[in-house]
């Protein structure tokens, strides 16, 4: 679990990211979710945009996507969901304690 100091950190270094997925009308899939597991590896913190024709809600989606992925939320803000899970291999990230 993040602590709010962590989390603050973590947005600002999210600030200058550009979405990178985008849950549209088909909502969130498997395929998906595992797409962004991937991506969480190698970065570690990404941004995933809710398009308006999705289906879902986005505080839902957020949800899927952070239990699916075993990331922590970060922030949704707008449209935006911004996620954080530790590397294994590639650590990029030093949060704050």
């Amino acid at each position: 679990m993040l602590t709010g100091k962590q989390k603050r950190f973590l947005r600002s270094k999210a600030h200058h990211l550009n979405p990178i997925f985008q849950v549209g009308k088909g909502g969130v899939n498997e395929n998906m979710v595992k797409q962004i597991a991937e991506a969480l590896e190698v970065r570690e913190l990404i941004k995933v945009s809710v398009l308006q024709n999705c289906d879902q809600d986005r505080d839902e989606v957020a949800e899927v996507l952070s239990s699916g992925t075993n990331a922590e939320l970060v922030q949704v803000i707008g449209n935006t969901i911004v996620l954080y899970k530790e590397s294994k291999e590639n650590k990029q990230l030093e949060l704050p304690r």
